[in-house]
């Protein structure tokens, strides 16, 4: 979106933005459920497998349609592009898959809300940010509402826990790798590099771990399929795509505000519909203090406004200034 676009009607740019904004806290919303359904009828990585490969080939198709595919193995940027699809996405999205299938979707959406926290501390390390004390009680109140949510029924349902909660970390990390060497790249192309390469090392890894002789009987496996284009398609790229159309509109605290807080909460109904599950008093206590914490860390002034971190696990890993 340039500029003379906005000026033309910014009325009506700021009605889109908050239009995609609520697309895509809507889109975020199903993702849980839908990997919960999913990993529970195959393995893990063939899930995060066709769902990367699925956004990947739409992605592909997108810079096909623009001309742009040489940008994925460009000089000087493809080993960051191969860095942001192997943390962004392949890292990422078999610990999310692994985590949603051992925990329930209610926790699912509300361990991913541990992003800030890394957010935080990294960009202290590695940007010099400072650590400014709303964003300390910000993100105390956030792992402190994760924790009081936190219950599952077994071992297995902590080690989901686990993988979840490490989940965001290669999403920053990514978006590290993105601040420091592509600040100029175009955030399709980022889009295109984390499916187009994430889903080219998960199908390697798939095939290579004998993932053949673990697929589902074919009764099973072909109701399936439909389900895994839809996550790869809808809630992977055009989640992405969506959320690219909101901050072209409105500023990025603004609009992550809105959607960051807005996903876990949605995602109770989500759940709710598709899987029967409700979430008890100590969840809901848990999910309010977090999302408190999220908005306040998201609306506290600092010093990069044009760059920042891009949250749930639909959305890009960073957005250049252009875009911003």
């Amino acid at each position: 979106m340039h500029a003379s676009q906005h000026s033309a009607d910014p009325r009506r740019q700021e009605r889109l933005g908050l239009l995609f904004a609520g697309l895509c806290a809507l889109n975020g919303a199903f993702v849980p459920a839908i990997a919960k359904l999913t990993t529970a009828k195959a393995d893990a990585l063939f899930v995060a497998t066709v769902t990367t490969v699925v956004a990947g080939f739409c992605a592909f198709v997108l810079l096909a349609a623009v001309g742009e595919v040489a940008a994925l193995w460009a000089r000087g940027q493809r080993r960051a592009l191969l860095a942001i699809g192997t943390l962004g996405t392949a890292i990422t999205f078999l610990l999310f898959f692994e985590g949603a299938r051992r925990t329930s979707a209610i926790e699912t959406a509300l361990c991913l809300q541990i992003e800030p926290v890394y957010s935080l501390f990294l960009a202290r390390l590695f940007l010099g940010h400072s650590l400014a004390p709303r964003r300390l009680g910000a993100v105390a109140a956030i792992v402190i509402g994760i924790a009081l949510a936190m219950n599952p029924a077994d071992f297995s349902g902590w080690v989901g826990n686990a993988l979840l909660l490490a989940t965001p970390l290669g999403w920053q990390v990514s978006h590290l790798i993105v601040l420091r060497g592509l600040p100029s790249v175009e955030p399709r192309t980022l889009t295109a590099a984390r499916y187009v390469y994430g889903g080219a090392i998960l199908a390697g890894v798939w095939l290579a771990s004998g993932g053949v002789a673990r697929l589902p009987a074919a009764p099973a496996l072909l109701p399936m399929l439909p389900v895994l284009a839809l996550q790869g398609a809808v809630l992977s790229f055009v989640g992405t795509m969506i959320w690219y159309e909101a901050i072209a509109r409105l500023d990025l605290a603004r609009c992550t505000a809105i959607v960051v807080p807005s996903i876990p909460l949605l995602s109770l109904g989500a759940s709710f519909v598709l899987l029967g599950e409700v979430a008890s008093a100590r969840q809901w206590a848990g999910l309010l203090l977090t999302a408190c914490g999220v908005v306040a860390f998201v609306t506290a002034p600092h010093a990069h406004e044009a760059i920042d971190r891009v949250p749930s696990v639909t959305a890009p890993i960073a957005v250049p200034d252009a875009e911003a």
